[in-house]
């Protein structure tokens, strides 16, 4: 199960009605540096069954045994370089300054700022949401044809000031706007939204010429 993203906002218990099903999985792997507080990079990865993660990658030379062998988990048999960096001591960090409280907080606050912007992009009529909003993020386009979203993007990010990227189900173009820095307030989604508004003024007024 792929939860890069979302699997730091189960930390809440309101939002692991989502992990529903998790229990079928071989593996569940998120990214703590994409909305948990920890800089990148830093992954971490739960098996069902280790064993066909270390029949797929063990590496088991005499120059590599030791007296050790089997008294814990040895990684190197986890992934295809020998070696890896310690990962895991600055998630401890994490952990240990905010504590789960103020990390449910750190999550809780980015999803209601995301339904702030929800509300502003509902507001006008020129646009419409194309994903229902759950987490820090918002999926949204202009109405009518792809390209005017697409033109939309390159003016935004042209602009300089905010950056968003695209994605397409369904053959659907749409913008998205996520948000995870622990510095962004609701005044920073007012300038977003102005950027957005500004750039989609100066796309639809070209596109009627």
């Amino acid at each position: 199960m792929d939860a890069a993203y979302a699997g730091s906002s189960f930390i809440c218990p309101e939002y692991r009605y989502l992990m529903k099903g998790v229990e079928r999985a071989d593996s569940f792997n998120f990214n703590p540096h994409k909305w948990l507080l920890v800089n990148f990079d830093c992954s971490a990865m739960w098996l069902k069954d280790p064993s066909w993660l270390v029949n797929a990658f063990n590496v088991d030379p005499l120059y590599l045994k030791h007296e050790q062998q089997g008294a814990a988990p040895d990684y190197r048999h986890w992934q295809i370089p020998l070696g890896r960096r310690f990962r895991a001591l600055k998630l401890w960090f994490v952990l240990r300054l905010y504590g789960i409280e103020k990390l449910q907080e750190h999550i809780r606050k980015h999803i209601a700022l995301a339904h702030y912007f929800e509300k502003l992009v509902r507001s006008d009529d020129r646009f419409e949401i194309t994903e229902e909003v759950l987490m820090g993020l918002v999926c949204f386009r202009l109405k009518g044809n792809n390209e005017l979203s697409e033109v939309l993007l390159k003016r935004i990010n042209g602009r300089g000031l905010i950056h968003l990227v695209p994605s397409k189900i369904r053959d659907t173009y749409f913008l998205r706007l996520a948000i995870c820095s622990r510095y962004t307030e609701e005044k920073d989604i007012d300038i977003s939204w102005q950027e957005v508004k500004e750039a989609a003024n100066e796309v639809l007024s070209e596109n009627s010429q």
